[in-house]
């Protein structure tokens, strides 16, 4: 744990609190630095934006950006909703999800179900086994504890819940914290429909854009970003529009 150090640029001001180098959790060769900043008030809407649009992604009440030394691969992406056009395959999947799925939306929940669910979409994709689960105090670090205005949509199949995602809300953007869904369920593409329904929320709220978190060309996992069209990169500090889902040069 490194010596926590304030960062007074910014309002309200942040402390980094941990910044070390360690190994990269999306690129398994590969050495990463994330410093995390710890915001000394509650960030509103309109400075959420104001980080989003910097790059920043948020875990617990911590801020963060990749910081690497030697590796830009993460790609900060986001959705215009002005002029996002889904695909057939998104209709469908929109079709089929609600014809099948109730949709709710309400405070995030720390409960057994959701831990449960939590660990079986980790282990399903090969990011966690029995010993590295989660726990209740866990889980709340991670997701329900927040420095912003943060909520939940829950999606339910016969009743039971079958996928969360936490979701961020700025005064023109939501952000996609993060989303877990029964893994037997893969028809549904739980993952896609979740990201749809919250473009669907922008447009409802009049927000403008969907951040969903970075992106990185070489992880097979994250490749369902940049389908999502017309979409935005941020580069070198500047976003930029991809209307092909084209590798980022």
């Amino acid at each position: 744990m490194t010596r926590p150090l304030l960062v007074p640029q910014v309002d309200p001001m942040e402390v980094v609190v941990h910044d070390e180098l360690s190994s990269c959790p999306y690129l398994h060769d590969r050495v990463s630095r994330m410093p995390l900043r710890l915001p000394l008030a509650r960030v509103c809407g309109t400075e959420l934006d104001r980080r989003l649009a910097n790059g920043d992604r948020r875990t617990g009440t911590f801020l963060y950006r990749t910081e690497c030394p030697e590796c830009t691969a993460c790609i900060p992406i986001r959705v215009d909703v002005t002029t996002f056009v889904p695909r057939r395959t998104h209709k469908r999947t929109t079709r089929r999800g609600d014809r099948m799925l109730v949709v709710e939306t309400g405070s995030v929940m720390v409960d057994d179900v959701r831990i449960a669910l939590y660990n079986r979409h980790k282990r399903a994709r090969g990011l966690a086994n029995d010993e590295q689960s989660i726990d209740s105090d866990g889980y709340y670090t991670f997701l329900a504890d927040s420095c912003t205005d943060s909520f939940e949509l829950r999606y339910l199949l016969d009743g039971q819940l079958v996928g969360v995602a936490v979701v961020d809300r700025g005064a023109d953007a939501l952000s996609a914290v993060y989303c877990y869904y029964e893994p037997s369920l893969a028809r549904l593409s739980l993952g896609t429909y979740s990201i749809l329904k919250q473009i669907e929320l922008c447009r409802r709220w009049s927000l403008r854009f969907l951040y969903l978190g970075l992106w990185i060309a070489e992880c097979r996992a994250m490749s369902y970003k940049i389908g999502f069209l017309p979409h935005e990169r941020r580069q070198d500090g500047v976003w930029r529009r991809f209307d092909a889902p084209r590798a980022a040069r």
